[in-house]
C-alpha cells in the first residue's frame, strides 16, 4: 500500500505522462483545470510562501522538504530531506554514494560551509590513471576505479543534528519507503538510462537495481522499485551512519572493491570525515555574496567573475546591447576559468591564494577586457599575495529557506550520469565517479573538458576539485537569494547569471533563472550559447570574435528570493527540467 504522499506524487507523475500524449491544445486546457498553487502573475515553476520554501529538480523530493516543514522541520531539514529523496528519484545525479557541499545561514546569523566531498582512497596515487604512460580517462569515469570514499550522508546527518530540528533518522526512513514502494520514471530518468544501458549492463548490481529483468530500460511512466536502496536506508535509519562508514556497507564494498581491481577499503571509509570550512564572503554592489570555499572553485570564482563585472554597467549595456553585456560577461568567465585551471585544489593540500577575489586583481583582469572584440587568454594572472595568503586547509542542487530566518544551499553529486556506473550487489547504492575530478595528467581534460593543474593532482585522502556553488546573497546582513545549480563547469557560470539578472537586471527570480545563458570555461575556447537567445545576439557575438557552440541546455539551476516589503519567499526551479518549488500555504 502507497502511502499518502508517495501516492499523489505517482499520481501526478503519471498524470503529466498522460497529458504528454495529447496536442498542444488540450495540453492548455487541461492544465487551466489542474488546481495549481500559484499567485497571479507568477511563472509556472515559481511559487510563493511567507512561512518556508524548497525548491529541487523533482516534485517527489521537493514534497520530501515539504513534510519536513509541516513535521515541524526547518529550513536544513527540509533541505536533508529534499537530497535524501532525490538520491532515490533522481539518483543518476546524486545520492548517498556521492558527495556534497552544504552552505547554511542560521535564524541567529551564522554561517556554516559543511564539506561533505569525496576523498581518494588511501591507496590513491598520481600516476594511477596512466596505462604505458598515456592517461586512461576510462579508468576514472567507470569501474571500481573512478569512485572516491563518499561523503554525503555523514555531511546530511551532521547538517540535522547540528542545526535541524527533525531525528534524521526519521528523514532518511522517509527516502526508503519511497525506494521500497517504487515512483513513476519520467523522461528524464528514462533517457538517462537508455545513455548508460550498456555501461549499467557491466556491473550485476547495477543491472539488477536499475534494468529490467531482460535488460530493457523503465520506459516513462513504468514504477521502479529499488528494494536494496531501502533496505540500506533502513539500516541507517536504525544504527546510524556508523553501519554505512564502519559496519556492513563499508565491509561489502570494500570487498567488491578488491574483487574488481578497486583501491577502497573498509579503513577508508572509518577514516572519512567531513571538514567544516569558512564560507567564501565577498561584496557585490552594496551585496555580500557567501559561497563555498576550495575544494569547491565555486565559491572563489563567482566571486572572482562577479568582483570583474563590478567594474562595468551592466544594466546600461543590456538596455543599449544585449549582445555586448553578454560578451563581456563571456570575457570575465574565461579569466576566472583560466585561473581555476593553475590554482584550485584542496586547500589541505594545496595552498590557494585569496587574492583570487581580491577587488583590485579583478580590476586588472576587467583591464584586459576589450569590448569590442574577443580577447586571446593565454594563461593564468597572478593575484596578489600568491605566496602568504592562502585559503584554509552530474550534479544537483536544493534550495531551502524558513521564516525563522535560516537558508540552506545543498548541491550534491554522483558526478556524471549514475556515476561510475557501480551499485555493489545488495547494497543498491550508486557510487560516484568523482576521482575524474582531479587532474589525472597534465593537460588532460576530464568528462566536462575542464583541464587542471599539478594543484589538483590526484593524491590518498585529497579532495577533488569541484564547480559546485551553493551560493547565498544577503542585504544588510539580511538573507535575499539562495542559488545553486547542476551542470559541471557550467554550474559557476550559471550562479552568475542568476545573481547578475536579478540584481543587475531587475529580473524576478524565475525570470532570472530561465533566460538564455551563455558559458565560457576557457579551455576549450569556446562560447557555448543556449539555441534558445535570439538568433540576432548570437550572430552578435560571432561578429565579435566568439566561437560559438550551440547547446540545447545551459545546466539546471535553483532559486529562492526574499521580498524585504511583502515578507513573500518565491522559490523557483529551472523551467528546462522537471521541478517543484514548494512552502506552506
Amino acid at each position: 500500500m502507497l502511502n499518502q504522499p508517495t501516492f499523489n506524487a505517482i499520481t501526478r507523475s503519471k498524470m503529466v505522462y498522460l497529458l504528454h500524449k495529447f496536442n498542444f491544445t488540450i495540453l492548455v486546457l487541461l492544465f487551466v483545470w489542474v488546481p495549481l498553487r500559484e499567485l497571479p502573475g507568477q511563472a509556472s515553476h515559481t511559487e510563493m510562501s511567507k512561512l518556508n520554501m524548497v525548491a529541487s529538480v523533482n516534485p517527489i523530493a521537493t514534497d520530501a522538504g515539504l513534510k519536513a516543514f509541516e513535521q515541524g522541520g526547518n529550513a536544513v531539514d527540509a533541505a536533508v530531506a529534499t537530497a535524501l529523496t532525490l538520491g532515490v528519484v533522481d539518483g543518476f545525479n546524486s545520492g548517498i554514494g556521492g558527495g556534497c557541499f552544504i552552505l547554511i545561514r542560521t535564524a541567529d546569523g551564522k554561517l556554516i560551509a559543511i564539506d561533505g566531498r569525496e576523498m581518494a582512497p588511501g591507496a590513491a596515487q598520481r600516476d594511477m590513471y596512466l596505462r604505458d604512460g598515456a592517461a586512461d580517462g576510462n579508468l576514472s569515469r567507470v569501474g571500481a576505479l573512478a569512485s572516491g570514499v563518499p561523503g554525503a550522508l555523514k555531511a546530511y546527518s551532521g547538517a540535522v543534528s547540528g542545526y535541524g530540528k527533525l531525528p534524521f533518522a526519521s528523514l532518511i526512513l522517509d527516502a526508503a519507503e519511497i525506494a521500497e514502494q517504487g515512483f513513476l520514471v519520467d523522461h528524464v530518468y528514462s533517457g538517462r538510462l537508455r545513455s548508460t544501458q550498456r555501461y549499467l549492463k557491466q556491473f550485476p548490481g547495477s543491472a539488477a537495481a536499475l534494468l529490467k529483468p531482460d535488460g530493457t530500460i523503465y520506459q516513462p511512466g513504468d514504477v521502479l522499485k529499488q528494494p536494496d536502496l531501502a533496505n540500506t536506508m533502513k539500516q541507517i535509519s536504525k544504527s546510524g551512519t556508523d553501519w554505512f562508514y564502519g559496519g556492513e556497507f563499508a565491509q561489502k564494498t570494500a570487498e567488491w572493491m578488491s574483487q574488481n581491481g578497486g583501491i577502497i577499503t573498509a579503513d577508508d571509509f572509518r577514516n572519512y570525515k567531513t571538514v567544516d570550512r569558512n564560507p567564501v564572503r565577498s561584496t557585490y554592489r552594496g551585496y555580500e555574496i557567501v559561497g563555498f570555499p576550495p575544494p569547491s572553485s565555486g565559491g572563489v570564482h563567482v566571486a572572482q567573475i562577479l568582483n570583474i563585472l563590478e567594474n562595468f554597467d551592466l544594466r546600461e549595456l543590456y538596455q543599449k546591447d544585449p549582445a555586448q553585456m553578454r560578451h563581456v560577461v563571456a570575457e570575465a568567465m574565461k579569466l576566472a576559468f583560466a585561473d581555476r585551471a593553475y590554482w584550485l585544489g584542496d586547500p589541505d593540500y594545496v595552498k590557494v591564494p585569496r587574492g583570487l577575489i581580491d577587488k583590485e586583481y579583478a580590476k586588472g583582469l576587467a583591464g584586459k577586457i576589450n569590448m569590442d572584440q574577443v580577447s586571446e587568454v593565454t594563461s593564468h594572472g597572478t593575484p596578489p599575495r600568491k605566496d602568504g595568503d592562502f585559503f584554509e586547509k552530474h550534479t544537483t542542487h536544493v534550495s531551502a529557506a524558513d521564516a525563522e530566518g535560516n537558508w540552506v544551499a545543498i548541491t550534491t553529486t554522483v558526478n556524471t550520469t549514475f556515476g561510475s556506473k557501480v551499485i555493489v550487489p545488495g547494497l543498491g547504492v550508486v557510487m560516484n565517479n568523482e576521482m575524474d575530478d582531479f587532474s589525472i595528467a597534465p593537460g588532460v581534460p576530464n568528462a566536462f573538458g575542464l583541464i587542471g593543474g599539478e594543484n589538483n593532482a590526484v593524491a590518498a585522502g585529497k579532495r577533488p576539485l569541484s564547480s559546485m556553488s551553493p551560493t547565498i546573497v544577503l542585504k544588510d546582513g539580511q538573507p535575499i537569494m539562495t542559488i545553486g545549480a547542476a551542470g559541471g563547469p557550467k554550474i559557476i557560470t550559471q550562479v552568475v547569471w542568476g545573481i547578475i539578472n536579478h540584481l543587475d537586471l531587475g529580473m524576478p527570480i524565475g525570470q532570472s533563472i530561465g533566460e538564455p545563458r551563455i558559458h565560457h570555461q576557457w579551455s576549450p575556447d569556446r562560447l557555448a550559447v543556449e539555441r534558445k537567445l535570439d538568433a540576432d545576439q548570437v550572430n552578435r557575438l560571432k561578429e565579435l570574435g566568439h566561437t560559438v557552440s550551440l547547446s540545447g541546455s545551459g545546466g539546471v539551476t535553483q532559486a529562492i528570493a526574499w521580498d524585504k516589503k511583502t515578507g513573500l519567499f518565491t522559490g523557483a526551479h529551472d523551467p528546462r527540467v522537471p521541478g517543484k518549488a514548494a512552502g506552506q500555504q
